[in-house]
């Protein structure tokens, strides 16, 4: 049997058709495709406005950019959270401040916020960065509060959570509809939801943010319409531009989202039936009102000791199973120079995994992974 990888992307021969299809067009880039998919991605979040990008943290530097951050602004996000909204802000030269997470969630909470708030005495914040660890939407209707309370804008890094919803006063709401946020980030990488390789995407429901975001994406560029060769550049930024042909891919994967998100559903369910059933470890109850995408599967060890994780991976790696860290919290990496709260981040980090999770991950392959889970438990190799 070959390793099972923790994701992993989903390709058919509808998909190769598309991409194949539009490299016979005569624009390959800049063209009808990165328009359709565009206007597809708005039908289907709810937003007014969405611009493509080339990734996710291409997203996040453009999100940053079009609210104008610079120099000394204020941001505020999770400690655990993959590197990339720490980088982008630190490169535009903003002062971070990393509040700790729910233990049970690995995500920031608006109390989190409040904490983060309190203890650095911090009073006007140019942006606060919540992130939806595995895919859960937890408190996506809470954070908006804080917009009139610190004069803030709310960023969604919605890397993993496409295809997430939730309810807010019976209503509806998918993630990257941005009803209780400025703007929402998105990375279409193979692991996620659905793919096109290499790609990210913005939303927003402000003009004015998204004229910005057009500008940002294609190195500040702002073309005159009577005449092509006349244009002025408007913004010191770079080229963030999404090619044609990804998005045919993206066009195409977009029509098996349901798909996609109803099998990732059906592999979590199984995990929460069988794990549930083993003491040693902690599984996290799914919420009506907050739906995830499943993007992640994540365990927690009942142990708050790191060399039993690091056993328990080397054993299923052993084993044919891989699994992952999401996240080391940022403030351990050497690039870290703000300040922070961690102590249920410290927690998290020790005791959380993440299995194996993607479409089309056999019946027979989720079955052998719980049953070697089972088996590191019931012999107590740690």
């Amino acid at each position: 049997m070959k390793n099972i990888p923790y994701g992993k992307q989903y390709i058919d021969n509808k998909d190769i058709a598309s991409v194949g299809k539009t490299l016979k067009n005569e624009k390959i880039t800049t063209g009808k495709e990165v328009i359709n998919f565009e206007k597809k991605l708005s039908f289907y979040l709810g937003s007014k406005y969405t611009l493509t990008c080339n990734n996710g943290t291409s997203a996040l530097f453009l999100a940053f950019k079009s609210i104008n951050l610079k120099k000394n602004d204020i941001v505020i996000m999770p400690s655990i959270n993959f590197i990339s909204s720490y980088n982008v802000a630190k490169i535009l030269g903003a002062k971070v401040y990393l509040a700790d997470i729910d233990f049970y969630t690995g995500q920031m909470t608006p109390k989190n916020v409040e904490d983060c708030c309190k203890k650095f005495n911090l009073k006007k914040i140019k942006a606060i960065v919540v992130m939806y660890m595995g895919g859960y939407p937890y408190n996506a209707d809470k954070f908006v509060k804080f917009k009139k309370k610190y004069k803030s804008y709310i960023i969604e890094d919605a890397c993993h959570a496409f295809g997430s919803h939730y309810y807010s006063n019976n209503n509806k709401y998918l993630i990257g509809s941005c009803k209780h946020s400025d703007i929402a980030t998105f990375s279409f990488h193979p692991v996620k939801s659905i793919t096109t390789g290499e790609g990210g995407a913005v939303t927003t429901n402000s003009k004015k943010i998204f004229n910005k975001l057009k500008l940002l994406r294609s190195l500040g560029i702002f073309r005159e319409k009577k005449n092509h060769w006349s244009y002025d550049i408007v913004h010191n930024t770079l080229n963030f531009r999404l090619t044609d042909f990804q998005c045919s891919l993206g066009i195409s994967q977009l029509k098996k989202i349901n798909k996609f998100l109803t099998y990732r559903k059906k592999i979590s369910d199984i995990y929460d039936k069988k794990l549930n059933k083993i003491p040693n470890l902690i599984i996290t109850k799914q919420n009506e009102n907050y739906c995830s995408s499943n993007h992640l599967y994540i365990i927690k060890l009942k142990i708050n000791d790191k060399k039993i994780k690091t056993k328990f991976i080397n054993y299923m790696l052993k084993n044919r199973v891989t699994l992952q860290y999401h996240y080391i919290p940022i403030n351990k990496f050497k690039v870290f120079n703000d300040r922070f709260l961690d102590f249920n981040a410290k927690k998290y980090y020790n005791q959380a995994i993440s299995l194996p999770i993607y479409y089309k991950l056999p019946q027979k392959k989720i079955n052998y992974i719980i049953k070697k889970i089972e088996f590191f438990f019931k012999k107590k190799y740690y």
